[in-house]
């Protein structure tokens, strides 16, 4: 397999410096490589739209902020120890499991939005998406905790690509059922903190709900009484993120009742 980790780098650089009328130009042609991740969306999706409503780094206000965000991300070699993390949760997976197979990827990283409100306090300044086979893409505002966390994030999201690879688990965004995400969310956190144990490993917008017993109990004994067709202990595994290490790449399941996800 091969990662094509873009060095967005210096292309965000060469934006946050250009002139005002020129920045979504130089953003859709940084971009436009990574155009793929996109392939489920009607139409032609416009590339400098998307990357704002992933709360992207913006175009019209908070360079200067954005700037130290950038060095951040160039001091801490984010690109390199992407490329590197990725190539090693690739040899474990096909050590794991030889007939799996992990696509070619396109690897998007971008500087996130500063000041947006959702995506620093709900978000912990971190999107990642691996659900389009082929592509990778990190939103990132490089704090401490992130940066600490980037290695582990891009093999969750790897661990995604491969589930959903041709030959694997099908992911259609029209049909995808609340069971299917529950079970692929669990599975890619445990592959993550098997790599890099509980701390860094956990995804940080689910710490928050480790301990939450009941919610556990709930899924878990809804999905065995519904006669899920992975078995309990794996969903207990992928549910909680408890295990430590991850049951495998192809466990499937069947939707979930709305009684589990509703109040």
């Amino acid at each position: 397999m091969t990662f094509t980790v873009l060095d967005t780098g210096p292309a965000m650089r060469e934006i946050l410096h250009a002139d005002a009328q020129d920045r979504a130009h130089l953003l859709r042609a940084m971009v436009e490589p990574a155009a793929g991740m996109y392939r489920y969306f009607p139409g032609e999706p416009d590339l400098v739209r998307m990357h704002a409503l992933g709360s992207g780094f913006p175009l019209d206000r908070d360079v200067d902020r954005s700037l130290d965000g950038l060095r951040r991300l160039e001091e801490a070699n984010a690109w390199e120890r992407i490329r590197d993390a990725l190539q090693a949760a690739a040899a474990v997976l096909e050590r794991a499991d030889p007939g799996v197979r992990v696509p070619d990827a396109v690897v998007l990283l971008v500087l996130g939005d500063p000041t947006d409100e959702f995506f620093q306090r709900t978000s912990l300044g971190m999107n990642a998406n691996g659900s389009v086979p082929g592509h990778l893409y990190l939103n990132v505002w490089p704090s401490a905790e992130n940066l600490a966390r980037l290695e582990a994030t891009a093999v969750h999201e790897l661990h995604h690509n491969v589930r959903y690879a041709p030959g694997h688990v099908v992911w259609d965004p029209a049909t995808v059922t609340v069971g299917e995400h529950v079970v692929s969310e669990g599975l890619a956190d445990a592959f993550a903190r098997e790599l890099y144990g509980d701390e860094l490993g956990r995804a940080r917008i689910g710490v928050s709900a480790v301990g939450d017993e009941a919610a556990f109990r709930r899924v878990g004994a809804t999905a065995e009484a519904e006669n899920q067709t992975a078995s309990p202990s794996t969903w207990t595994a992928a549910i909680a993120s408890r295990g430590r290490r991850w049951p495998g790449i192809r466990c499937r399941a069947r939707p979930i009742p709305r009684r589990v996800v509703e109040p």
